[in-house]
């Protein structure tokens, strides 16, 4: 990928990237988009921290990543899902388009070549996106505000694993598809029916809940909370250089259709192996400064000693708060340790409001070693002090840790309207103005 005549190809790949209208619209939209959510986020921010003579919240609740990084990026998600697909399809779909495709094949580069430089460019184009995101950092670093960098870099990382698969999907589509615009509609299902699979999968337990977890928004979630899963990282990985793969399996115009459907099958069936196998690995770690994904250090020394797989039954309904609560601050927390942790969900209604009581709606069954030890409860030190009874094992002594700080901060977000709102779109539109008139 180094060879002269390769950068030549990612050189015109490139120069194809910076003549797209749609490339130049997304880098215009994102700047405003970014700013409305940090000048947001900031002003929320500061009156969470008693700005303005009113009263403050607890400081150990007051997180940069809650409460700036994840709302200010949360743009970045929505010009993922929305508008970089369309410079993908582009790009990709651009030569198939023109009629160009059939002089390209006749290169002494291949089609994987031509592919491997589009895909580049293209996460190329969407780091260019990012300076709006980066502005958002040196100006929260320029009012006082703090920054825990394995945890800004984390979400950089999960965004970034964000573009990788939606690239893949938009590639995938430009490949199989016959026009730009079926591709961007087949780009849009993907997206709708990863959204259905997250609602549905929701508190349901089993493989459809396991698919569910690895769906663009709630990959990204995860990110978002600080945890850094090797599963999600595999998997996203596996997704972006599938749909780069199936896409030259589809364009070459000389391929017959019993060549694209074997091949197309022999890529699925990749892709699924690899997916299976990067969902087995739970190696994840918690980079939140709050460590909010882990229990103590006391309490995960205690909890490493049970070797045995932890069975969980479940009977709260998937939309019943508590339900999310013991996800969150323990089942989350108890697989960053334990070796196997099996959850099953018992509840019969989605709600829980219609339960009758004799159907146990409430209790969580912990069995693990043939011994089973039920609770009530979704709070953290209550569940701990049931699981080391159920296992035999001493409770470890009170954690003299330091809690988590917090950092508030009553600041306004000085000349960020002026940077967003008109700074960046005058550079925008006078670099588009440079590149046309060269």
């Amino acid at each position: 990928m180094r060879s002269p005549r390769w950068l030549l190809l990612a050189g015109k790949e490139f120069r194809e990237l910076l003549a797209s209208r749609a490339y130049w619209l997304l880098l215009l939209m994102i700047g405003p988009l970014v700013g409305q959510g940090f000048i947001t986020a900031v002003n929320l921010y500061a009156e969470v921290s008693g700005a303005g003579g009113g009263p403050a919240a607890l400081s150990q609740g007051l997180s940069p990543l809650d409460g700036i990084l994840a709302p200010s990026f949360g743009a970045y998600d929505l010009a993922v899902t929305l508008l970089f697909p369309f410079v993908a399809i582009r790009l990709v779909a651009a030569e198939k388009e023109s009629g160009a495709l059939k002089l390209m094949l006749q290169a002494p580069v291949g089609v994987g070549s031509s592919l491997a430089a589009k895909g580049v460019v293209i996460l190329a184009g969407w780091l260019i996106a990012w300076a709006p995101g980066l502005l958002t950092l040196v100006l929260w670093k320029s009012y006082g505000g703090h920054l825990h960098a394995p945890e800004a870099l984390n979400l950089l990382a999960g965004h970034a694993l964000r573009a990788v698969l939606a690239a893949g999907v938009a590639a995938a589509a430009a490949g199989v598809c016959s026009g730009p615009a079926t591709a961007a509609i087949v780009t849009l299902g993907f997206t709708v029916g990863a959204w259905a699979l997250e609602f549905i999968g929701a508190g349901r337990g089993g493989v459809l809940q396991e698919l569910a977890s690895f769906t663009p928004t709630a990959a990204l979630r995860g990110f978002e909370q600080g945890q850094l899963r090797l599963s999600t990282v595999v998997v996203l990985l596996a997704a972006g250089a599938g749909g780069f793969v199936l896409a030259a399996v589809w364009l070459p115009t000389g391929r017959g259709w019993r060549f694209r459907v074997v091949g197309s099958v022999l890529v699925a069936a990749g892709f699924a192996f690899v997916a299976w196998g990067g969902s087995l690995v739970r190696a994840s770690w918690d980079l939140s400064e709050n460590q909010r994904n882990s229990f103590s250090k006391a309490d995960q020394a205690a909890l490493s000693g049970i070797k045995q797989p932890l069975h969980i039954t479940v009977y709260l309904a998937p939309e019943d708060p508590r339900l999310t609560d013991l996800e969150r601050s323990i089942i989350g927390k108890l697989r960053m340790i334990l070796p196997r942790v099996d959850v099953a969900y018992a509840a019969q209604s989605v709600s829980g409001l219609f339960e009758a009581q004799e159907d146990h709606y409430g209790e969580v069954w912990y069995e693990l070693g043939g011994r089973s030890v039920m609770s009530r409860s979704t709070t953290e030190p209550i569940v701990l002090e049931t699981l080391y009874q159920l296992a035999g094992i001493e409770p470890p002594p009170a954690s003299d840790e330091p809690g988590y700080p917090g950092y508030p901060l009553a600041a306004r977000p000085r000349s960020a309207p002026l940077v967003f709102y008109a700074l960046w779109p005058l550079i925008v539109c006078a670099a588009w103005w440079a590149n046309y008139k060269r």
